[in-house]
């Protein structure tokens, strides 16, 4: 049984909907594997919880949002 698990920040319901949708979808069609195999999860981590290049990731959004003005 095809497992997909995906590690991320915060997403909306319609998102996480959308995101297991289309990984089954896709993962389905490479593999040749029904849909119905597929056991998709989704780990939301804070962007307090994670960095990038020794900043965390709340940070980082912080400075493109004011960048971006």
């Amino acid at each position: 049984m095809p497992y997909i698990t995906v590690e991320s920040g915060a997403l909306s319901d319609e998102q996480k909907e959308e995101l297991i949708k289309r990984l089954t979808e896709v993962s389905s069609e490479i593999m040749k594997v029904p849909q119905e195999f597929f056991v998709t999860t989704i780990k939301e981590l804070s962007d307090k919880n994670f960095g990038i290049g020794g900043k965390t990731i709340d940070k980082i959004k912080e400075e493109y949002i004011k960048a971006q003005r």
